[in-house]
């Protein structure tokens, strides 16, 4: 509350720097909090034709597994899926987007030649092979939907740290401390009044007592 700040011109200027401080740091927050939108609206563009994608990849997918499926039997097509050796690796890096840090995921041996999937060429039919090549493309959707999504959610708190951080300046810190300054600026003023008054109360005390001594002095000198 106002009340509590001792109207001092040492605190109105300490005041005034803090008003002056947090002004800027508002601004710089509101810069970063507009950029951090524009930022995540661009993710989400991307984000939606990365679902869009993901879902057709699956759906192409699924239709060549089952059509394997039908034509093949379950024993074919898991006795290739078995026949893997070299599973995909995924390692995850981090990048800078105006200072959030989000995982920049890449995978390799996700995409294989007949030879690398450990199955004999000969031992199965071209469905189990496009089945093969569709699930590849499916997992390397999923990697790069895991990556854009994971990115939204960190902007995401990001954005929501930085709404908060520039609320409160904005609606608590910054009214307070024009409140404060309002109310020392005030009692300044009182101040000042006052002693003005008391100044000139006394110099009005001083004339008269100077008066009444000059007029006594002048009673002396006719008597």
């Amino acid at each position: 509350m106002a009340t509590d700040v001792k109207p001092t011109r040492k605190n109105l200027m300490a005041i005034e720097d803090r008003i002056e401080l947090s002004e800027r740091g508002h601004d710089t927050l509101e810069k970063k909090r507009d950029g951090l939108i524009m930022e995540f609206m661009d993710i989400l563009d991307q984000a939606q034709d990365v679902r869009s994608d993901l879902e057709d990849t699956y759906d192409t997918a699924q239709q060549r597994l089952d059509m394997a499926r039908a034509m093949d039997g379950d024993v074919a097509v898991r006795g290739a899926a078995a026949a893997l050796k070299e599973h995909p690796e995924i390692t995850t890096q981090s990048k800078n987007i105006m200072g959030v840090v989000v995982p920049q995921i890449e995978s390799t041996s996700v995409r294989k030649s007949l030879d690398q999937r450990g199955y004999g060429v000969l031992g199965t039919s071209g469905r189990i092979d496009a089945a093969a090549e569709a699930y590849e493309e499916l997992l390397e959707q999923i990697i790069l939907a895991a990556e854009v999504e994971t990115a939204m959610k960190e902007l995401l708190d990001e954005i929501e740290t930085t709404k908060r951080r520039v609320n409160a300046l904005e609606f608590k810190l910054l009214p307070e401390l024009n409140e404060n300054k309002e109310y020392i600026e005030q009692k300044l003023e009182e101040q000042e009044r006052e002693e003005i008054f008391r100044m000139k109360k006394i110099k009005d005390k001083k004339e008269a007592q100077e008066r009444a001594e000059r007029e006594a002095e002048s009673a002396e000198s006719e008597d």
